[in-house]
């Protein structure tokens, strides 16, 4: 039997009851096994199965056999501390199964051709660049990053510099903030003011820095990154070994400029999932990739979990 799945609510809980709740700040991540969360959540009625929201270990999906017993346990644990969990203070909204889209399940499975360069997956506002560090920087970079502590997660190791991502929030919190962009990261920050792509007029002002090691065979889910913790420009740097990020776009949203900020608004159905569009590009050792415009905020970007990514150069 195949784990069912949910979308990610996009209302506030009251607009849209059913019988699940998306739980945040609640996982095996933060110490609570499944076990516990049934224990809890089973007080309000029956529940059906305790589910991962997504791979951060902090968000659950609790599914009732029936709409009044999540109604009861959202009324009860949302925004209050429980004491059987640990005293954590639960963020609990309704949550809906997606539709069982066979379109998209053969079209993710489906093998794409993987571009060289970011001219050939054609996304507007997405640059590519290879060799932006020589291999002696990249090798003490690395060796930089590797004296600093590490934050272990589920399936990865993280730092954090200027601000901390929050993941049971996805969000960082602005009024924390942990000091300048250590000193390693210098010239690399030197060389971005110069980045193709980027007009002159351009003010770009890089006061956040998540440090991502990805263990072979670890990938990361689709998604697109928080609007209000990362703004308009997000530069992600390929060190240690090569990847192939891919990209998807549902042709039924739209994405258009908030004129009341310098952010955008995605607006997706994703209702219709044969309507996708995917794009797959090779990340090499030392390229940096930037993400601006339509490739930040209308297309969702991920890394497949491979043990073996095959590419074959047809130049």
């Amino acid at each position: 039997m195949s784990v069912p799945r949910f979308t990610r609510p996009k209302t506030p809980a009251s607009d849209s009851p059913s019988p699940y709740l998306y739980v945040a700040n609640c996982g095996p991540a933060v110490g609570l096994s499944y076990d516990t969360i049934a224990s809890v959540f089973n007080t309000f009625g029956e529940v059906k199965g305790i589910y991962a929201a997504d791979e951060s270990g902090t968000r659950v999906i609790v599914s009732y056999s029936e709409a009044n017993s999540a109604q009861q346990a959202l009324t009860a644990l949302n925004r209050k501390s429980c004491a059987d969990l640990g005293g954590r203070s639960l963020h609990i909204r309704y949550s809906v199964i997606q539709p069982n889209c066979e379109a998209e399940s053969q079209q993710v499975n489906e093998h794409i051709p993987v571009s060289l360069l970011d001219s050939e997956v054609n996304i507007p506002g997405l640059y590519l660049v290879h060799d932006f560090l020589s291999p002696q920087e990249e090798k003490e970079l690395l060796a930089a990053v590797d004296e600093r502590p590490w934050i272990s997660l589920s399936k990865r190791r993280v730092q954090h510099y200027g601000y901390e991502f929050c993941y049971g929030t996805r969000n960082v919190d602005t009024k924390l903030h942990l000091g300048e962009l250590p000193s390693f990261v210098s010239s690399v920050l030197e060389r971005i003011s110069l980045f193709p792509g980027l007009n002159s007029s351009t003010s770009i002002l890089l006061d956040q820095l998540t440090v991502n090691e990805y263990p072979p065979g670890v990938g990361l889910s689709p998604h697109v990154d928080t609007h209000s913790a990362f703004e308009g420009l997000i530069f992600s740097l390929s060190l240690a070994g090569p990847c192939i990020m891919e990209f998807r776009r549902y042709l039924d949203g739209s994405w258009v400029p908030d004129a009341a900020s310098s952010a955008y608004t995605k607006v997706e159905n994703v209702v219709n999932c044969s309507n996708l569009v995917r794009r797959s590009l090779y990340l090499p050792p030392r390229s940096i990739l930037l993400l601006s415009g339509e490739a930040r905020y209308a297309w969702q970007h991920y890394i497949p979990h491979h043990k073996v990514n095959h590419v074959v150069d047809h130049g």
